[in-house]
């Protein structure tokens, strides 16, 4: 009943905007509007409190940044670094379809780097972040090993389909019999 403390609880500052049906006005309780401007993804509050309270919100920090083309306020991704493993307790589902919306609705190589640089990637995708160091033909890939590859084919999705999406970044990911 309290808008305020409604928005205190709220995991992003730009998510903790609200707008007062009656007359139209903007709330702006934690700063949101001010994010928004400066293009900024900042957890409310502590953002250690808030990624223990809920787990997913790791990754959908990334993904607000990624398809926002929005820079993630330091403290926020140094707590995002500090409790990455976290991401772990999350369902399976739940963590799919994130990683799916990261994939199909813009900036999927800047989320997929954001992933990489917080420990989430290999967390959650392992056999993607094996990719790294992996060498290939410079005749044929000269942009480097496997992972710089597939983040060039990230860049070039746009928004495609999940199918497209999955395919794409998992296109040369190898299992152990096969390396």
């Amino acid at each position: 009943s309290d808008p305020r403390e409604d928005v205190l609880r709220r995991d992003f500052t730009i998510n903790g905007l609200m707008m007062d049906a009656a007359t139209g006005e903007v709330l702006d309780y934690v700063g949101g509007r001010a994010d928004l401007e400066r293009r900024v993804v900042r957890a409310i509050g502590d953002p250690d409190v808030r990624f223990r309270e809920d787990h997913l919100r790791l990754v959908r920090g990334i993904r607000f940044a990624a398809r926002l083309g929005f820079e993630i306020d330091s403290t926020t991704f140094e707590a995002m670094v500090r409790h990455h493993a976290l991401i772990l307790k999350v369902s399976a589902e739940r963590v799919h379809e994130e990683l799916t919306r990261i994939l199909i609705e813009g900036g999927a190589r800047r989320g997929f780097e954001l992933l990489d640089a917080s420990g989430m990637l290999a967390d959650l995708l392992p056999e993607v972040a094996a990719m790294k160091g992996v060498g290939q033909p410079p005749q044929f890939h000269p942009e480097g090993d496997v992972w710089a590859h597939t983040l060039l084919l990230l860049a070039g999705l746009g928004r495609a389909t999940p199918t497209l999406a999955w395919g794409a970044l998992l296109h040369d990911v190898r299992s152990e019999e096969h390396t």
